[in-house]
């Protein structure tokens, strides 16, 4: 992006109130980006999406560019070191500001039983490129922590105290457009654009402790954005599997301010990239357990059983955390506090045995 990025000093304050008002990941007005949707695509007079011009930035009110992935790496002891990570870039525009950005970096270390994170907020001096006027793909940078890429050949890096990556991530299904045509509208006028690369294969390096690690691995990557602002103060529970059949699963629970669920929307990819909705009323979700944060004292559920059970697909899985410990303290650049951290499944699809790996968020916790 090359973008000329302006001192934040003395404007902190209001930068962290208009990104508090973006309905980001992590924040607790969180229904707007997991609006209710409807289980069939709906018809929309909005242009569909084009790539590789979408998967740039646009001029709208809310967007975000989001990977999770899942790192082996060999040690020189010629042990096997296991990671997950999170990289985030959001931007939010309004009226006649700047552009402003926030970006979230975070490393589970899973070997070492760790997990590490830091974040970074900074206004630009310069608007995004107008709506598709460019063929470049993904070109976008806070600092030094980069997001670039044209139609699912990207390049990602990112660098705190202890921890640096360097990937080269290759999508390896077709992109997941969701609710059928990659658009969710919500009403008044407002509307999400939505897509995933639900299976990229990662290869790069990592840097632990200032030890330089050939890695490779598998990763996911959503892209939204739209004239949307935020509504109500709820929360989300957000789920990205990766089952070792080839299918991934996308699933989020939307709770109003009272904690009760608005809406469950369940998508199964499968191994040729065909997306089947799953009705809310064929999911079940269970907690199977708790975690307290020491640092915030902030009560999360750690661990589900997943049950879908419809016609055409018949699955029970089993999602436990890799590190109870996965909570992003983010006052700083969005203003919020979230859980977003790497789980392992087991369960059984029609009767077989299955296994992989994943994601979960869970925001609005902090009440």
């Amino acid at each position: 992006m090359n973008k000329r990025f302006v001192a934040v000093g003395g404007i902190s304050l209001l930068l962290i109130c208009l990104l508090a008002s973006c309905g980001f990941p992590g924040l607790v007005s969180t229904s707007t980006r997991l609006p209710q949707v409807s289980q069939t695509p709906q018809t929309t007079p909005l242009p569909p999406i084009r790539f590789p011009q979408d998967e740039g930035a646009h001029n709208d009110l809310t967007e975000w560019w989001y990977y999770t992935g899942h790192l082996d790496a060999l040690a020189p002891d010629g042990g096997q070191h296991h990671y997950g990570f999170e990289l985030v870039i959001f931007q939010a525009l309004r009226s006649d500001l700047p552009p402003i950005y926030a970006a979230h970096f975070a490393v589970s270390d899973i070997t070492r039983g760790q997990f590490h994170y830091d974040q970074r907020r900074l206004i630009t001096a310069s608007p995004p490129t107008p709506d598709g006027t460019s063929a470049q793909g993904i070109d976008i940078q806070v600092g030094d922590w980069t997001m670039r890429g044209i139609n699912g050949h990207d390049q990602i890096a990112a660098q705190m105290k202890d921890y640096a990556i360097a990937l080269d991530l290759k999508g390896l299904k077709p992109v997941s457009l969701h609710n059928g045509n990659g658009i969710i509208p919500f009403g008044l006028g407002a509307f999400s654009y939505y897509y995933s690369r639900t299976r990229m294969a990662v290869s790069g390096t990592i840097l632990d402790h200032h030890q330089s690690l050939q890695v490779t691995g598998q990763a996911w990557m959503d892209h939204q954005w739209g004239n949307f602002l935020p509504f109500g103060d709820g929360g989300w529970d957000w789920f990205s599997l990766q089952l070792n059949n080839n299918a991934e699963i996308m699933l989020y629970i939307v709770r109003d301010a009272g904690g009760k669920v608005v809406s469950t929307y369940s998508e199964y990819i499968d191994a040729r990239g065909q997306n089947i909705l799953i009705p809310q009323s064929r999911v079940r979700v269970v907690v199977q357990d708790r975690w307290t944060s020491p640092g915030t004292g902030v009560s999360y559920p750690s661990g589900w059983r997943l049950e879908l059970n419809d016609p055409r697909l018949q699955m029970t899985l089993l999602l436990t955390p890799q590190l109870k410990n996965q909570e992003l303290i983010t006052y700083n650049s969005t203003g919020n506090v979230y859980w977003e951290g790497a789980i392992t499944i087991q369960g059984q699809s029609n009767r077989e045995a299955i296994a992989g790996e994943g994601y979960v968020e869970l925001t609005g916790y902090t009440k």
